[in-house]
């Protein structure tokens, strides 16, 4: 897949699990057998929206899909050390719920480094560009 096809999808699918964990965090923390988080599912809901607005704004940035690699890195650590304690009777779709993080993570990195890989080789062609120009003068 093409990164800006790509990163275009991750920035729709963070503006849906934005809406979604914003709009419906206390069923989604409930979900998860916390309840008590209720309000940083709502937090995270917010960050995935701005991140998803950043990306359809700037698809072509690799610094928003970073962003996400980020994001997930903390959603992971939030649901590893909330959900995954012994008297959690949901453990088994906090584990789930982990595992769906992990893959898109795997997806952000993989935009994020072919995204960078492309502003690099733009970069090079600009300086190749210049110099050529600079020694045609």
């Amino acid at each position: 897949m093409h990164p800006l096809t790509l990163s275009r999808a991750l920035g729709w699918f963070s503006l849906g699990l934005g809406a979604a964990e914003l709009l419906a965090g206390r069923r989604m923390a409930r979900a998860l057998g916390l309840e008590h988080r209720t309000p940083l599912f709502r937090l995270f809901g917010l960050r995935e929206i701005l991140v998803g607005l950043g990306i359809l704004a700037r698809p072509n940035s690799p610094a928003l899909l970073w962003a996400r690699v980020g994001g997930d890195a903390v959603d992971l650590a939030a649901l590893a050390a909330e959900g995954l304690h012994a008297d959690n009777p949901r453990r088994h779709q906090v584990d789930l719920a982990m595992g769906v993080v992990a893959a898109v993570t795997a997806l952000d990195i993989l935009c994020g480094y072919r995204l960078q890989e492309s502003e690099a080789r733009r970069h090079r062609i600009s300086l190749e560009s210049r110099a050529r120009m600079a020694g045609a003068a």
